[in-house]
């Protein structure tokens, strides 16, 4: 089993890029990561979990999930005494990729699927090899300028018809 290690990603949700790092917090049920963002509170911190799962059939099932908490924006200066309560989570946004692998399945045959997803994930069109790379792509890009039909699903809610 390879050892947790940080998870680092970008993230552009304000006006310029940050890098998240996501750093190991257990391995224990499932390996689960956290941020560790200056500011935010615990359950205000992005999050990573990931699991291997035997089915009950034989078969396996992988998986990893990523919330990603949005924070309410303070809105007036507060009470009269001054007193202004902390922001709280207003909503968590969550992707789960799963893979469901036949116990009779290679690593090949895991590598290919999982590569073949992710690329879909990451915009795959018309052209292969041609996707957004979320290392150094906004999420402008990905929102905008991409009519890739996976990836118009996940993000603007558009069914391929």
């Amino acid at each position: 089993m390879p050892a947790m290690t940080n998870l680092v990603v970008n993230d552009d949700t304000s006006t310029a890029t940050v890098q998240i790092t996501f750093n190991p917090i257990t391995d224990t049920p499932d390996p689960f990561w956290r941020a560790g963002i200056a500011g935010v509170p615990l359950d205000g911190q992005p999050r990573v979990t990931a699991s291997w799962k035997r089915l009950k059939n034989g078969n396996y099932k992988a998986s990893m999930k990523l919330e990603v908490p949005v924070m309410e924006t303070l809105g007036a200066s507060g009470a009269s005494s001054g007193y202004v309560a902390p922001p709280k989570v207003a909503y968590v946004n969550t992707i789960i990729t799963s893979l469901f692998a036949d116990k009779r399945s290679t690593i090949s045959d895991r590598a290919n699927v999982t590569k073949m997803g992710a690329a879909l994930l990451a915009g795959a069109n018309a052209t292969a090899g041609t996707f957004i790379s979320p290392n150094t792509a906004t999420s402008d890009l990905w929102k905008g300028a991409s009519n890739a039909p996976i990836t118009q699903l996940f993000i603007n809610g558009l069914v391929p018809n």
